[in-house]
């Protein structure tokens, strides 16, 4: 019987939480507002498809809650619709193009949106000690309901989050030889 990921696509998967980490906690740590955690993952959707993607987008902020904050294991649904939605993107020849690519981004952010504005919202009444605050904040005051203001922020801070993810994932995966394409089947969608 076949494991259900091959050593390559395990250590794919291995590369690519280290990066959502290490990119993810400078973002955090320069109080961004967008997180650029999820690179890593857009790289496994792209090279290994959406279920190796999924597995790697939720042990990243499963690790990182145990290892840093449990706000970021509470977002674990979140990494994991990431790298689902990007994989299944990819599958379809979302990142064929640049437009498909730009596409690509925004259907990853709806789904970021369905999925994070309940778990912001309700866990943590809109603040996550994100740079996303303030305009979380700032939409309250100006008298949108509380989950509104998160909508709008959440859609706004992913929207330009996802579209620096996936450029960056598309142009990383573009960029690798073909000998080391080739090896994940998964890659022949991209060009």
């Amino acid at each position: 019987m076949n494991p259900l990921f091959s050593t390559r696509t395990l250590t794919l998967m291995s590369a690519g939480i280290a990066l959502n980490m290490v990119l993810g906690q400078v973002a955090s740590m320069l109080k961004l507002p967008i997180f650029l955690d999820s690179i890593g993952t857009l790289i496994v959707a792209l090279l290994a498809g959406p279920l190796a993607a999924l597995v790697a987008g939720l042990t990243t902020n499963l690790i990182w809650g145990l290892i840093t904050s449990p706000v970021a294991a509470a977002f674990a649904p979140v990494a994991a619709i990431i790298g689902l939605v990007g994989g299944l993107c990819a599958r379809s020849g979302g990142f064929r193009t640049l437009p498909r690519v730009l596409l690509s981004s925004l259907l990853i952010t709806v789904a970021v949106v369905i999925v994070a504005t309940p778990i912001r919202t309700y866990l943590f009444g809109g603040v996550t000690g994100s740079g996303a605050d303030f305009f979380v904040a700032y939409m309250n005051v100006l008298g949108n309901k509380l989950i509104e203001s998160v909508a709008v922020t959440v859609f706004g801070t992913n929207l330009v989050d996802k579209l620096i993810s996936a450029l960056v994932a598309w142009f990383v995966v573009r960029g690798l030889p073909e000998r080391i394409r080739t090896q994940f089947p998964a890659a022949a969608v991209v060009r």
